[in-house]
């Protein structure tokens, strides 16, 4: 992955040599979905260090156009050290768009799990693109994005976790709802859980439900900013209950867990968010 130079930018001196700034180890490429719905611009950091016998962990990362360079400079400075840090190295499957920008209008079809009728429009007034492709995303990923991965990179399976933020965080929880042996570790920053409230309950109650008959083993970390609760959607509220709901339930393959971080808001939690995955995903195996 490279980022070009602006030539024409004042302050250039000939007698500087100027070239591209790459990721070390990372690669990117367009994938198209079999559904033909959407392409997606799948960006891959790979560790230098050799893989563990049982593979490397592996972070899927939503919203890659945004974040994939964050995470994989956290992940490559953490785990060189494990010792130290508490990260083991690790792949970063970054799944993004064929864009220039940070965000595409195609994550509100991709994150979302049923369109809602009582958010029409942006705060700016324009009508919301397509929603409610969330479970042909989730199928995206489980049924073409990971086997290709496998194909190529020597992969845990024990070890995936999925991280989103925003309505990403709300496909996260969307995922483990639905689908909770997809990923033994679900990271889901500053969720959207007002988005289609009933919907997001009724996946709950059917994730309890089955509980009983068909146990989990995952660990599920949930993280705001403190700023955020001055949103009237109330998300960070909403994130603590439902992490207070799941710990109620005390099953023994149900870890949950809530962070709240002080003075940040919506966005400036990103770095936190991240820098704290390598540890709770990432941490060596006892």
């Amino acid at each position: 992955m490279t980022f070009q130079p602006n030539p024409t930018a004042p302050g250039n001196l000939e007698h500087i040599a100027r070239s591209t700034v790459q990721i070390p180890h990372a690669e990117q490429w367009t994938m198209k979905s079999r559904s033909g719905h959407h392409a997606y611009q799948i960006m891959v950091f790979k560790p230098a260090e050799p893989p563990p016998p049982s593979g490397y962990p592996v972070i899927y990362l939503l919203d890659a156009n945004s974040v994939f360079g964050t995470m994989v400079e956290a992940v490559r400075v953490q785990g060189r050290r494990p010792e130290k840090t508490g990260a083991v190295p690790a792949i970063v499957v970054g799944i993004g768009y064929p864009i220039a920008g940070p965000f595409s209008p195609h994550r509100y079809y991709d994150f979302t799990p049923k369109a809602t009728t009582e958010y029409t429009a942006k705060s700016d007034g324009t009508p919301l693109p397509e929603q409610g492709g969330a479970d042909e995303f989730l199928r995206f990923i489980e049924e073409e994005l990971k086997p290709d991965m496998e194909k190529q990179f020597r992969i845990d399976r024990d070890r995936q976790a999925i991280f989103g933020h925003s309505l990403g965080g709300l496909f996260v929880i969307h995922a483990l709802f639905t689908k909770p042996e997809a990923f033994r570790y679900y990271i889901a920053g500053s969720p959207s859980l007002h988005w289609n409230q009933k919907v997001m309950q009724a996946e709950e109650q059917k994730f309890v439900a089955r509980l009983e008959q068909h146990p989990v083993n995952v660990k599920v970390w949930i993280g705001m900013g403190e700023q955020e609760k001055t949103h009237p959607a109330r998300n960070n509220d909403k994130a603590s209950s439902l992490t207070e709901r799941l710990s109620a339930l005390k099953q023994p393959g149900l870890n949950i867990a809530y962070t709240e971080f002080e003075e940040e808001n919506h966005v400036s939690v990103l770095p936190f968010l991240i820098s704290r995955t390598m540890r709770f995903a990432c941490s060596p195996e006892s």
